[in-house]
């Protein structure tokens, strides 16, 4: 079993050796351009060993992948035309087009953080290609609130769709200038601050606008009103209640408005409606930190998100209660406090924010810090903390540190190293597992039931989670709500849904808009190119074993022995052995090519070396490293 293992590993490696060969060494030394290379690739397996180990958005072939022969049909008249362009197989880069006749409205323009399988890529964003082939058509940008994944693909994506209008409260326009400060060489963006009191007209359609509850100021939902009813969409939400299921009388009140509409299409918050009952409402957290802070002897250190801002404002109103000095450490932090200062959401007393340098002057049961990093992310504050690196903050046994966030999937491992790396100092540590410190800005599967019932729309489309999530928060509506199968689609990124006969019939089509993932990588914004990516990942795991050969071109002899240049592989001063065994097998493989075929192509004597090369090192190491030869002609 293992020599037949063995030897799938090998076939499938030669294929991703032949491709970083062909793309790392571009510019041989001889030989001309690498058609041969590119030959030897069509005989390998198609599998190369990067692809077995790739997971996640880019491990399998999806069901959105657009074929060639895919033609989307011309919207017909009077047909309403939803596409989600993000945001439905994950938690990031939300995005959804909504279309009829000559109007485009576009809600929400978010990116993703990269993610295990996508080394070297800053941000992942929404495809546009469907928008941008129709950017005459679009009227609006809505934006629901001002977290990076509604608002973060901003930058890289207005200007490509014709920079359109965008319309969103206050605070999130705020926010929405000042990173786009950060890119000076982009034209200015067109920023329309609304209220929820407002319906404002945009081309032939109509919007209205209503308060949400959420993590942060000014989040709101939208309804995009035709003239054959409303679609709606609520952002990220949950219900301000008080914890048994009684909803506080100002989401009542935001919630009347839907008396008065016709909502043929709801799409939703899916996030954590697979959770029975009832979410923890906030001011639960709130009563929380009014005891820990009042009950503080000693320093107190609070880790959270950045965007968690109404969180961050309400310990800073609870601290100054109690006659606490604030200490803001995350440049992130500090800015969406300034921006919420500037606003006036928070007007902290002069002398209650401190600096880390001031906090000697006072004593430690009257400083509180707030910091970035409860996610153990390695440059953050906290982290920093943790690994005695901070400047001017050090951890002592007397602290004690709150992590007010849940660990977000696939950080379970970094959190763990900042909770270890903390409790060896001493401090004691407060989670959401242990105390109510913690609550989600979405709400549970009765907050969901609720909101269905208020805004009673005729068809139903979950966003905003993984797939797992749509599915169960569509099961929850079908159970509770009335609605059927034939009323609800469960998309994916790129479903084209469209609503006919004026508001009566629900349909998906058989084709998608196209789903290439699109990257944010330095400076550049581009489709991703798997074979860049699977050969970061092989590079990653295994390493680089580069080769580099002077031999005569006409006998096939060498002139010295090969240089050996290897990169995350093995430690070369410890594998003479190996070194020197390769060398031989360099050798014999270069004269035995010479041997078959008097005058050999460049390229068939490197793919050669792949193959051998990759195939010893493998049985020696059982490592694949990426193998590269270069030959020097003389």
């Amino acid at each position: 079993m293992e020599k037949k293992q063995t030897k799938t590993r090998t076939g499938n490696q030669r294929s991703a050796n032949r491709n970083a060969s062909t793309r790392l060494h571009a510019k041989k030394t001889v030989g001309g351009a690498p058609q041969s290379t590119r030959a030897g690739q069509k005989k390998s397996s198609n599998k190369s060993r990067n692809t077995r180990n790739r997971r996640g958005h880019f491990g399998q072939p999806r069901p959105h992948a657009k074929k060639k022969d895919d033609v989307i049909p011309r919207l017909e008249d009077d047909v309403i035309r939803i596409i989600p362009l993000g945001g439905v197989e994950e938690i990031g880069r939300n995005m959804t087009a909504i279309e009829l006749n000559n109007d485009i409205i576009i809600v929400d323009c978010g990116f993703m953080f990269q993610e295990d399988d996508t080394p070297g890529v800053d941000y992942i964003l929404p495809n546009t290609q469907y928008l941008e082939e129709r950017k005459e058509k679009i009227k609006a940008i809505v934006i629901t609130h001002g977290h990076l994944d509604h608002i973060g693909g901003i930058p890289y994506v207005a200007d490509r769709i014709g920079n359109p209008p965008i319309y969103t409260r206050r605070l999130t326009g705020v926010m929405i200038k000042k990173r786009q400060e950060e890119f000076p060489h982009l034209p200015a963006l067109d920023i329309r601050e609304v209220e929820t009191t407002e319906t404002i007209n945009i081309g032939a359609l109509k919007l209205r606008f209503y308060n949400v509850t959420h993590t942060i100021p000014d989040s709101m939902g939208v309804i995009v009103k035709t003239p054959f009813g409303g679609i709606t969409v609520t952002g990220d939400i949950k219900l301000s209640h008080d914890g048994t299921g009684v909803v506080d009388q100002a989401e009542i009140d935001s919630f009347s408005i839907f008396k008065d509409e016709d909502i043929i299409c709801m799409l939703m918050d899916s996030t954590n409606t697979e959770r029975p009952g009832w979410s923890i409402p906030e001011h639960k957290v709130f009563d929380t930190f009014e005891i820990i802070l009042r009950e503080a002897k000693h320093r107190l250190i609070v880790g959270t998100f950045a965007s968690q801002l109404e969180r961050v404002i309400k310990i800073i109103e609870i601290a100054e209660r109690y006659g606490k000095k604030i200490v803001i450490e995350g440049r992130s932090m500090k800015g969406n406090l300034e921006i919420a200062k500037e606003l006036g959401l928070v007007k902290p007393q002069k002398g209650t924010l401190i600096t880390a340098e001031q906090m000697s002057d006072y004593p430690e049961s009257k400083i509180v810090i707030l910091a970035t990093g409860a996610q153990g992310d390695t440059y953050a504050a906290l982290m920093r903390m943790a690994n005695k690196t901070h400047r001017f903050i050090t951890l002592t046994k007397d602290d004690t540190l709150v992590l007010s966030s849940s660990v977000i999937p696939g950080n379970e491992r970094a959190v763990q190293s900042l909770k270890d790396k903390i409790a060896r100092q001493g401090p004691h540590i407060v989670t959401y597992q242990t105390s109510d410190v913690h609550a989600s800005g979405h709400g549970n599967a009765e907050e969901a039931k609720w909101i269905h019932k208020q805004i009673n729309p005729k068809f139903f489309i979950p966003q905003h989670g993984y797939h797992y999530m749509l599915r169960s928060h569509g099961d929850l509506i079908k159970e509770s709500c009335g609605l059927t199968s034939d009323d609800i689609v469960i998309p994916d990124n790129g479903t084209i849904v469209e609503i006919r006969e004026k508001g009566q019939k629900l349909v998906r089509l058989p084709v998608k808009a196209p789903m290439t993932t699109r990257i944010v990588e330095g400076l550049h914004v581009r489709d991703i190119q798997e074979a860049v990516i699977k050969d970061r990942q092989a590079l990653a795991q295994d390493g680089i074993f580069v080769v580099v050969i002077t031999m005569n071109l006409r006998t096939g002899k060498l002139r010295k022995s090969p240089d050996i240049i290897s990169r995350g592989f093995i430690y070369l001063r410890e594998s003479q052995e190996l070194l020197g065994e390769t060398r031989l097998i360099i050798k014999k493989t270069v004269e035995d090519t010479f041997k078959k075929s008097s005058k050999p192509e460049i390229d068939d004597v490197k793919n050669e070396l792949i193959d051998v090369i990759a195939h010893f090192l493998l049985q020696k190491t059982h490592k694949n490293p990426i193998v590269i030869p270069v030959i020097v002609g003389v």
